[in-house]
């Protein structure tokens, strides 16, 4: 792996950091493993993973990345794009993937996570999360595959209330199902409840972890969620105006440490769900923003407030958002990134892409 870079020298480093975890890595020697949504922030370091591993421990792993817009996945994994152990296939998430090859593992990551795109076009969410999940654990069915994977979201657990410190895999609060919003939270509850459908009644292990608020290379800065936000105005020279007065707190974990916490989920986690969040790193989002601008003080930047009368829909309203990792944590997983390095790695690696 000396010479070889994926995607950036950020997420090279960040590949090799998720490889020296001690875990059972032979499981997926010679193995073939669908990646859904790769050209995706946390999925592309999972098609970035893999193929570290066949690079590090020579595992013959074939990685199938199955993304909807061909071209923007090439733009994203051109570093490895030409690899043979490498085979992209361009479709919608909810049609069935047809395949010669065995596929021993899936990891379906395809699915929109942006708030713009559950505003604009709430029905291609909450299809993708159904749907595809169908489409996919049928395939498991078909080839016996040994794993699924669904990438799900803290946002299955709705309003816990305001009496509650720190949420739990068994905590779940109301959701209004009548808000075209709650297209993406009820559909990865769906998507949840129909993994444990296919685990009862066909035998495929299904793990999901559940991820708070992911940040680092791979987001897109014109994501419109806050991390991007923040990241794209420190990248461009620009002040950070913030929309709210930024009192609401959440779970900010670092993409490699989430990623990380995928395998061991798949690879040692003996329950369905697990949270994936540093419990570290539980932070205003105004602190985020302080984190974001500290990393280039050469810049000189500062944060304003611009803060509407109205709000626009698009954004999660939980004021406290902070998941309990101590489910994940018992299997060894430690996040290793702070707020304070990853906004600069997340950073580093733009100014080295962009």
């Amino acid at each position: 792996m000396n010479n070889i870079v994926y995607g950036s020298p950020v997420i090279t480093e960040d590949v090799r950091r998720i490889i020296a975890n001690e875990l059972p890595w032979e499981e997926f020697r010679g193995s073939t493993v669908l990646v859904t949504g790769a050209s995706g922030m946390i999925p592309s370091y999972i098609v970035y993973t893999l193929l570290g591993l066949n690079d590090e421990k020579d595992l013959g792993i074939h990685v199938l990345a199955l993304v909807r817009n061909g071209e923007k996945a090439k733009r994203i994994l051109g570093s490895v794009m030409g690899r043979a152990d490498l085979e992209l296939l361009v479709q919608d998430v909810c049609e069935p993937v047809r395949t010669d090859r065995p596929v021993d593992y899936i990891f379906h990551g395809g699915s929109s996570a942006r708030p713009s795109e559950h505003k604009k076009a709430p029905t291609l969410t909450i299809r993708a999360n159904l749907e595809g999940t169908f489409s996919l654990l049928d395939l498991a069915v078909e080839k016996k595959a040994k794993g699924f994977v669904l990438m799900s979201s803290s946002e299955v657990y709705g309003d816990v209330g305001s009496d509650v410190d720190i949420i739990g895999e068994d905590d779940y609060g109301k959701i209004d199902i009548l808000n075209p919003r709650s297209c993406y939270s009820e559909g990865k509850r769906a998507a949840e409840t129909i993994c444990a459908c296919y685990e009862a009644q066909y035998g495929i292990r299904c793990r999901m972890p559940r991820f708070a608020h992911i940040y680092g290379p791979g987001l897109g800065l014109d994501d419109g969620r806050v991390q991007a936000d923040f990241a794209s105005h420190v990248f461009r020279g620009q002040d950070i105006v913030m929309n709210s007065d930024g009192s609401s707190r959440r779970a900010y974990t670092y993409v490699a440490d989430a990623v990380a916490g995928v395998f061991f989920v798949l690879l040692k986690g003996g329950e369905m769900a697990y949270n994936v969040a540093d419990s570290r790193n539980i932070i205003s989002i105004r602190q985020l923003a302080e984190y974001f601008i500290a990393a280039r003080p050469d810049k000189g930047l500062k944060l304003t407030f611009n803060i509407p009368k109205q709000d626009s829909g698009m954004y999660n309203p939980a004021k406290f958002i902070g998941l309990d990792g101590s489910r994940l944590e018992a299997l060894g997983w430690r996040p290793e990134i702070s707020a304070a390095e990853g906004c600069g790695r997340m950073l580093s690696h733009y100014e080295y892409t962009e």
